[in-house]
């Protein structure tokens, strides 16, 4: 794979993606101007003398207090040794190289005053393997992430602690064995380094995709159950649908019409008596298209985030001007990953739905809990549990962290965005998702198996057969933990999805 390109304006989530499953990275060639020019004028107007914000001055409500120009590079060490104060565990080598990416992607706009020398090392640390040991508490989201990117730098500078190719070493043997020095922060470097959202928006944006293929098998094991439960394909129908037409709304009902498409269990009961059926398996489309447009609108705004410049104070070379403002709040960013969190528990809930519906369908011609040998056996009775137990802990985790602020730096940051809290709970919610939908799997695949020899729709029948290749049928009680474990492997590796996909030429993804 060539190298990811930056340039401070065009990084797409499913490159932040690469980089953090180890893509390279490369700093565009014009971009590389843009920092040079950047440079160039910090260090000019810090000859010069003038009072410029972090550079000869303190930080926070330190601001007015005037620093010493020959102390400019002790200035910017200690702003970064005392603002690494995380705590908790480390977060994820994925996660820190997504910020890693980022953050030299809006180094890479030019207005943040880095030495060139500075960002190739912080891309180097990329490709090669070294990777910031960043603690995953202690950031409010105001200034940005000050401690998680106060972590990262200080590997930069040869201090705390990185992975290098996965062993935890103190940074300067982990830069020493992959060949890189240490560099000696200049004027702002500091600052610029640990001042924005990077680490919020890295973990955003690896949630945003994660939740988008989430919603995508949602579909698949929700027509899954829907077909071996009985239920009605009409409220599928495209005159339905377009007459409300949200974008998710007609396209998750047009996911469901091809993956039905074909289904001889389905036209088996099409003279019954039955006119609707419970609302998991009826507003399937509704539920699952508004969760895919509250996707749309995360990504949207993780994306500009992604190619924003969000540190202070920033450098417009060209107009000669440095000018402070409040871009490192984290506001945008914390919102949406409050609104991502709800918007996918959403698919969590509705899936521990109608797995229950499909184990008490005793009226639609299946046995209690899909028991073969009722009261003797308690089929997947528990799996139910599980699935209601991941449900009740994404509702906690779902509260909105954005909506609290505590006042720091005595008063002067007296609004905070509090987005990291919700970034560290964001892969718990993701996780539940995905083992409530692995639960209703587990239920989907039963029931199926109690309609044959009826066979099912083009998709669903591929998703079946995928699943099976892993999870076999549910012949007598045995416990259900391995088979949780191998339906959540079949959603995280999307094999599910693409064998769907794949029998109905029809992309399901959003």
């Amino acid at each position: 794979m060539n190298p990811i390109e930056l340039d401070g304006r065009h990084l797409t989530l499913e490159e932040i993606e690469a980089v953090a499953e180890g893509a390279r990275v490369t700093i565009a060639p014009g971009a590389q101007q843009r920092v040079q020019r950047a440079r160039d004028f910090v260090d000019s107007r810090f000859d010069s003398g003038e009072t410029i914000y972090g550079v000869t001055t303190g930080f926070g409500r330190l601001a007015s207090i005037a620093v010493d120009p020959v102390d400019a590079v002790a200035l910017q060490v200690n702003l970064v040794r005392s603002h690494a104060a995380g705590t908790g565990e480390p977060l994820s080598i994925p996660f820190v190289r997504a910020a890693g990416a980022l953050r030299a992607n809006s180094l890479s706009a030019g207005h943040s005053g880095i030495r060139p020398e500075t960002l190739q090392l912080l891309v180097a640390m990329l490709d090669r393997g070294v990777t910031p040991v960043v603690p995953s508490q202690g950031s409010v989201g105001a200034s940005g992430d000050l401690a998680p990117l106060a972590h990262m730098t200080l590997t930069l500078i040869g201090e705390g602690e990185a992975f290098y190719l996965g062993e935890r070493l103190p940074s300067r043997t982990a830069l020493e064995r992959a060949d890189l020095t240490p560099v000696e922060l200049g004027a702002k470097e500091g600052l610029a380094l640990i001042n924005g959202t990077q680490v919020m928006t890295a973990i955003a944006a690896l949630g945003v995709l994660r939740a988008a293929r989430l919603a995508a098998a949602a579909d698949v094991i929700g027509a899954m159950s829907l077909e071996a439960y009985l239920g009605t394909e009409r409220v599928f129908d495209r005159r339905l649908n377009d007459l409300r037409p949200h974008p998710g709304q007609e396209r998750v009902a047009g996911n469901l019409r091809a993956l039905l498409a074909g289904s001889q269990i389905v036209q088996s009961h099409a003279e019954c008596d039955r006119v609707q059926d419970p609302y998991s398996f009826r507003c399937i489309p509704v539920v699952h298209g508004a969760v895919r447009d509250s996707l749309a609108h995360v990504r949207r705004v993780t994306e500009i985030e992604a190619n924003s410049v969000t540190d202070n104070p920033l450098v417009f070379p060209e107009d000669g001007e440095f000018i402070s403002g409040g871009n490192f709040h984290g506001e945008p960013i914390a919102l949406v990953i409050d609104f991502l969190k709800m918007a996918v528990a959403e698919l969590a809930s509705i899936a521990e739905r109608r797995l229950y519906l499909l184990l008490n369908a005793q009226d639609r011609g299946l046995p209690l809990f899909l028991a073969g040998r009722i009261g003797l056996e308690s089929g997947l009775m528990i799996v139910q549990y599980t699935a209601a137990a991941l449900v009740n802990e994404n509702k906690g985790y779902a509260w909105p962290s954005s909506v609290d602020s505590i006042p720091t730096s005595a008063g002067q940051e007296d609004h905070v965005s509090m987005g990291m809290t919700s970034a560290n709970i964001l892969p718990r919610v993701l996780d539940n998702v995905e083992g409530a939908l692995a639960c209703e799997l587990l239920g989907a695949l039963a029931a199926t198996d109690l309609r044959r020899p009826l066979r099912s729709g083009r998709g669903t029948q591929a998703a079946y057969e995928a699943a099976r290749e892993s999870i076999a049928p549910w012949t007598a009680d045995r416990p259900p933990a391995p088979d949780i474990a191998a339906a959540r492997e079949v959603i995280r590796s999307q094999r599910l999805v693409r064998a769907a996909e794949s029998a109905i030429d029809h992309l399901l993804s959003p």
